[in-house]
This record gives structure tokens, sequence and C-alpha cells, in this order.
């Protein structure tokens, strides 16, 4: 065997190893290095995404309407199958990388004419029988446009999965928000009917005073004004409260049971968020890891693109037997075999190859956009979070404290009208301000809760 011969399995080692894509690095994210820093926050970010749901949440009723919604949810049921596809398009590209053997069997009968001068007259029939097995036109990835294609298709499943998550996080998030709002509009209707008594028992109240000359018809009329708006906003918040059970029930997918509606707003969520100063936390979210896993994918199918300028080996080999009859298929000397390669080298194609190569490098500038796009969404996010959560505790005290202090003026607004000693003037402000302190001090506090949860969200907590 003379020295080029030995030479040609080295060189198909070498040049199965080929890889033409270009080499990937983690662009830099275009984000500034820290993030906005809440009060009270000091531990480390990072952290969230390891908090279970369950841990975060700590009302068991939001629980359960959770964790039914993750069991029904359609939306949820379609990430799953869109996984499960882009599952399955992968194996089928990995398939590629080896050879499909394939068994096949056949029998041949042949009538021919009698050839002139033979012994026999008449027309024979021949049998023929074959056995075997063989590959077609297997491709050998010298310069590894398979491989490429192959890593596309796993990189495209990973950004998949991906998806996934943030389907499951926002689901989540949003199942918690729903539940809230629900709170809210159920407390805001509480509030209501609470104001409709004291309003009514004013009324009274107005009209005997009336009756005896102590007051005035425009007390009355002001009495009845405070009386009929309460009644307006009942049927306004029982109409809200209705629409959020019905919008709750639509995220779950089923019906929640009347037990695991929320009695009224309380904190659902741990009291203390941790977070942290560094930016990097927001490369581990799930959609960020998607437009990663899809930038990967990109750059791969350049590698591709760029192995179609180059030639194209392949080879169809078949091992057999043939014989005239079928007892003798295995025997010996019907042994038989053929080595097919063949190679194309692209020559003139149009500038198909060259428009397909910067087709993919324009895809991977796409992909990379993407990419940063979604960090910098993701910056957004947690910055606009922060920025809520850093106020939002001392507003809540803020509100509270004048829902106090309209309660105090409006038991001596009313004690000063009792006496004759104020109009009623005095006291339908106290009540209007009182009124208004309750329902802003109820959105308020579903405000907070929402922020809580959205922070949850937004540094990709949830995935337990």
């Amino acid at each position: 065997m003379t020295a080029a011969p030995r030479l040609i399995p080295l060189a198909a080692l070498l040049l199965a190893g080929c890889n033409l894509a270009p080499s990937y690095s983690r662009p830099q994210p275009p984000i500034p290095a820290t993030l906005p820093l809440a009060a009270g926050g000091g531990e480390e970010a990072g952290s969230i995404a390891g908090i279970g749901w369950r841990d975060f949440f700590t009302d068991s009723k939001l629980r359960d309407v959770i964790a039914l919604a993750l069991a029904n949810n359609r939306d949820l049921r379609i990430a799953l199958a869109n996984v499960e596809q882009a599952r399955a398009q992968y194996r089928i590209r990995r398939a590629d990388l080896f050879p499909a053997l394939s068994a096949s069997g056949g029998l041949v009968y042949q009538r021919q004419p009698s050839v002139a001068g033979a012994s026999t007259t008449g027309r024979e029939i021949s049998e023929r029988y074959t056995a075997g097995v063989g590959l077609s036109a297997f491709e050998i990835d010298l310069f590894g446009r398979t491989r490429n294609l192959s890593k596309a298709a796993l990189e495209t499943y990973l950004a998949t999965e991906e998806a996934r998550k943030t389907v499951r996080i926002s689901l989540i998030a949003e199942v918690a928000t729903a539940y809230l709002a629900l709170a809210a509009d159920r407390e805001h209707l509480r509030i209501a009917r609470e104001t409709l008594a004291a309003q009514e028992a004013m009324l009274d109240l107005t009209q005997a005073r009336q009756r005896v000359g102590v007051a005035s018809g425009l007390d009355t009329r002001q009495a009845r004004t405070s009386y009929e708006q309460a009644r307006a906003d009942i049927a306004a918040f029982t109409t809200a409260v209705d629409q959020d059970r019905n919008a709750l029930d639509l995220l779950v997918g089923a019906t929640v049971a009347d037990t695991w509606l929320p009695d009224g707003i309380a904190p659902v969520t741990q009291t203390a968020l941790p977070v942290g100063v560094s930016s990097t936390v927001l490369l581990g979210r799930p959609d960020v890891q998607a437009a990663e896993h899809l930038l990967i994918a990109q750059n791969a199918n350049i590698g591709a693109a760029r192995a179609a300028f180059f030639p194209n080996i392949s080879l169809t080999a078949a091992l057999g037997t043939v014989s005239a009859g079928l007892s003798g298929l295995f025997g010996a000397g019907t042994g038989t075999w053929s080595v097919a390669p063949s190679i194309v080298q692209p020559i003139f194609d149009g500038g198909a190859n060259r428009a397909g190569l910067r087709s993919a490098e324009a895809a991977r500038d796409a992909a990379l956009a993407g990419y940063e796009k979604a960090i910098q969404t993701a910056f957004r996010e947690v910055a606009d979070a922060l920025a809520r959560h850093a106020t939002i505790g001392e507003q809540v005290a803020a509100q509270r404290a004048l829902e106090r202090a309209a309660a105090e003026s409006l038991r001596i607004a009313e004690g000063r009208y009792r006496l004759g000693t104020d109009s009623y003037l005095a006291t339908l402000t106290a009540q209007q301000t009182l009124y208004a302190a309750r329902q802003n001090r109820a959105a308020i506090e579903l405000t907070a809760g929402a922020n809580m949860v959205e922070l949850y969200r937004a540094f990709g907590g949830g995935l337990r």
C-alpha cells in the first residue's frame, strides 16, 4: 500500500471534524452592570428563581388555585405540545448523522422466448429470489453541514423548552394577580355595602330630624344622594367581582371552588423579596435563555450554509444474496454486494448558495438583536418593579393613616350634627372623604400585592 492511499482515511477523519460555523461567545449584555436597589433589599436576586411558588405564595387558597391552573390551563398545554414537537424535530434532524439501514427482499418472475437452436422449445419462465441490507445516499458529513443542522434543531428545541417555562411563570403570575384583583373588588364591594348601611342610618336620622323641623329638606336630599351613590357602587362592584371570577376561571381552565376564593385583601406572598445588585441575574430568565438558544441556532445555520459551497459526498451500499430458487437463497456462492460513492461539487447555481449564506447571516443578526432586546426588556421590567417596590410600602402606610384620620373626622362630624352644632354638610363631606379613603386603601393594597408578584415574575421565579 502506497503512502497516498494511507493518507486518505486520515484526511477523511480530519475533515470529519471540520466545522464551518462561526465560533460562538455570549454577547455582552447591553444594560447597566447593576440593578436599582429596592427599599429593604439585600439578599442575592439570583436566589429568587430558586424560590418555589409554593414557598413564595403564603396563602393556602391561592396555592390551591395555582396548582389547579398548572394542571388545566390550555396555554400551558399548547406550550408543552410545542416542546414535544420541537423535540421530535430535533430527533429527526439528529437521525441524519447516522446511516439508515434497510432490509429488502424480492421475487422476480421473468418470461422469455426460447433461443433458436436450443434443445427446448416454447417459452421459458425463470425465477430469481433476492434478499439484502443496505444504505442509500448516506451523506458523509466532512464539512459539518448535517452536524450544524442538528445543532440548530437542538437549540430550537431548547428555546421552545425555555418558552414553556416562560409561559408557566407568566401563568403563575397572572393567576396570582387575578386572585388579588378578585380580592380587591370583593373588598370594594364590602366597603360599599358597609357604607350603604351607614348612609341608610343617616338618611333615616335626617328624615326624622326634618319631620320635627330640626333638619332642612336640603339635608335630606344630600343624605339621599350619598345613599343612592352607595347603591350604584354596589351594583358596579358586584359586576366587577363576577367578571374577576370569570377571568380567574379562564386562567385556571376550570371552575374555581367557592371555598378557594379570597375573603378579602391580605398579604399572599413573602413580606420580603430578595433583591441583589448584579444585572447578570437577568440572563437566567427563561425568555432571555430562549433568545440565546435561538441565536446559537442561527449561528449553526451559518455553518450549514457555508458547507453548501463545498463538495457533497454520499455513499450508497448494499449487501445481499441472489438465487434462482428459494431454497438456495442463502447457499454458498449466492452472495452479492455493491458500493456506490458519489461526489457533487457546486459549479454554477445562479448565486443560490451565496444568497443562502447571506440569509443565514441576516437571520443571525436578527437573532442577536432579539437576544439583546430580551435582556433590555428584562432590565426594564425589573427596574420598573423595583421603583414601585421602593415606595409602595410608604404609600400603603400613609393611606391607612389617612383612613384612620377620616374615620375620626366622621365620628366628630356626626356627633356635632346630632347635637345640632353643625350642618349636615360637614357630615356629608366627612362621609365622602372616608369612603374614598377606604376605597383608595383597597386599591393601593392591590397594587402592593401585584408588585410583589411582578417582582417574582420579572426575576424569573416560579420554576419549582
